[in-house]
């Protein structure tokens, strides 16, 4: 065998030997301790990657709740049971998550919204919106192609026949998915205590609204009028009214009063709204 091939070999082995000794020693020198607490809370995570929390994945946010930086309450998919374990995990107590639920902030569907054109491409509703800002006549109204729905990993929504995104609310958990999914800014988070909501986003005015929706808000302003809201619950900057006292007895008036039905109150209303929700109040600043 020719001494030249065994020297190549015994020399190409050394240096294997020595570049392997060598990266043995640089994964022990410059290694990255992680903490354990990390992948316990991880593996209570439901691992949505939702971004609820304010962090774009369950990984990034088992990270800032094992630095302290974020709380063990942020993770709206997992409740109140992953609230716990992480709580457990960090030594700390337990404080419960303001529950909140998705909203639909549009009721303007095929009946109600009137088509500028019509669409035969991709049925979703980000590529819609770069045709010609989208087929529906409201360029702020829900352009109806489901991608919310589809976007859901709980199955918490279904399109109905007229063409409108439905929130399943015993499903929904708040991940937030469905709010950044849409193209149109249709969805919202509210708190599952807030009965009544706007059910529209347009920023236009009254000619404007009307040509194209029946049901869009058209900064008529008797909401946060004196008379309807003596208690400035809704008030009224810009072209759309804004609710601040979400247990208000005036957004019963408002929801009564609104010459569009633009309010939307989410389960049944109370015989006496007003009692109700003002004894509702008045045990809360009891406690």
């Amino acid at each position: 065998m020719d001494p030249l091939f065994i020297y190549s070999i015994i020399a190409l082995g050394g240096m294997g030997l020595l570049f392997g000794a060598a990266l043995a020693f640089a994964a022990k020198k410059f290694a990255v301790q992680i903490d354990p607490k990390v992948e316990q809370i991880l593996n209570a995570l439901p691992g949505v990657n939702c971004g609820a929390c304010g962090r774009p994945g369950c990984a990034a946010y088992a990270e800032a709740v094992a630095s302290g930086a974020l709380p063990p309450n942020k993770c709206a998919p997992g409740g109140a049971d992953v609230i716990a374990v992480l709580s457990h995990i960090m030594g700390v107590d337990a404080v419960a998550l303001d529950p909140k639920v998705a909203v639909v902030q549009c009721q303007g569907g095929k009946a109600e919204a009137a088509d500028k054109f019509i669409y035969t491409g991709l049925q979703d509703c980000t590529a819609a919106a770069l045709i010609g800002g989208g087929p529906k006549g409201c360029s702020y109204g829900c352009l109806g192609f489901g991608s919310c729905v589809r976007a859901c990993p709980f199955d918490a929504m279904y399109m109905n026949e007229n063409g409108l995104p439905v929130v399943i609310e015993e499903k929904c958990t708040a991940c937030n998915i469905c709010v950044v999914t849409c193209p149109r800014g249709i969805m919202a988070l509210i708190p599952r205590s807030q009965k009544i909501f706007l059910a529209c986003v347009s920023l236009d005015k009254l000619k404007a609204v009307k040509s194209v929706c029946t049901v869009g808000c058209y900064a008529c302003k008797i909401c946060s009028s004196p008379k309807v809201s003596p208690d400035g619950a809704i008030i009224q900057e810009g072209n759309l009214p804004e609710i601040k006292d979400i247990n208000s007895p005036s957004l019963y008036t408002a929801l009564e009063k609104c010459p569009t039905k633009s309010y939307v109150l989410r389960g049944e209303k109370p015989a006496e709204p007003a009692q109700v929700v003002a004894e509702a109040i008045n045990n809360n600043n009891s406690l």
